[in-house]
């Protein structure tokens, strides 16, 4: 597999080099976890970086490679989003209702049915 040289800025790993394998379409991946193993033998920490342009390049000209930035806020913001995904549910929307109550119904309502049905 190709691999390409990509700097790293910000983080513990500011002003490093390293080689980031390349997907099928030649890019490195978009977001890059590195696993540092806990001292005291608890579950790692995961370093998240992102993918970004290396430089701002001219309009007909090259593209000038990636690097990869330190997102200090982690994994938030980095799925993808389809169309037919259900919503994340909050943690705390769960204590917002309570289950106990009944849906607001008016029992005067007519069901609804077909529009067909009440011509017959």
């Amino acid at each position: 597999m190709k691999s390409e040289d990509t700097p790293f800025v910000g983080g513990p790993l500011d002003g490093r080099v390293l080689p980031v394998l390349l997907g099928m379409t030649g890019h490195p991946p978009k977001v890059y976890r590195v696993p540092v193993p806990d001292a005291a033998g608890g579950p790692p920490t995961v370093l998240v970086y992102r993918r970004v342009p290396a430089a701002q390049g001219r309009k007909l000209a090259l593209h000038p490679g990636w690097k990869y930035e330190f997102d200090p806020e982690g994994d938030k913001g980095g799925k993808l989003k389809w169309p037919w995904s259900k919503p994340e549910s909050r943690p705390d929307a769960a204590q917002d209702t309570e289950p106990d109550a009944a849906p607001h119904t008016n029992p005067d309502a007519t069901p609804r049915g077909k529009p067909g049905d009440a011509d017959e």
